[in-house]
């Protein structure tokens, strides 16, 4: 099965930038679509940032024009850039890889990302 580590979490001021990293390891993950989730305390799952195998991408609407998405799949990697940070962006953040051909939906443990005001 697929292995996610994910990187780059810290805490910063609002307004300032992080780039968030998802390695895969044993698995390549080309075919898969990946994405960025997060989870606040008390709060569900929810997407940030999805990129498919054919490079097409969404965003939820409370990060449009902040964030931005990329995969680079010789390095089995996905990254999330994240600017103009803001305080509600607080949360853990997940990277997501999924194969709807094979039925598989793979997560990684997380990196926590705290924006301070």
């Amino acid at each position: 099965q697929v292995q996610l580590v994910e990187s780059g979490g810290g805490l910063v001021q609002a307004g300032e930038s992080l780039r968030l990293s998802c390695a895969a390891s044993g698995r390549i993950l080309s075919i898969y679509t990946l994405g960025w989730y997060r989870q606040a305390p008390g709060k569900q799952r929810d997407m940030v940032a999805v990129i498919t195998s054919g490079g097409s991408t969404n965003f939820a609407d409370s990060v449009k024009g902040r964030f931005t998405i990329s995969r680079d799949n010789a390095k089995n990697t996905v990254y999330l850039q994240m600017n103009s940070l803001k305080p509600e962006d607080t949360a853990v953040y997940y990277c997501n890889a999924n194969s709807s051909l094979a039925a598989r939906n793979y997560w990684g443990q997380g990196t926590q990302v705290t924006v301070s005001s």
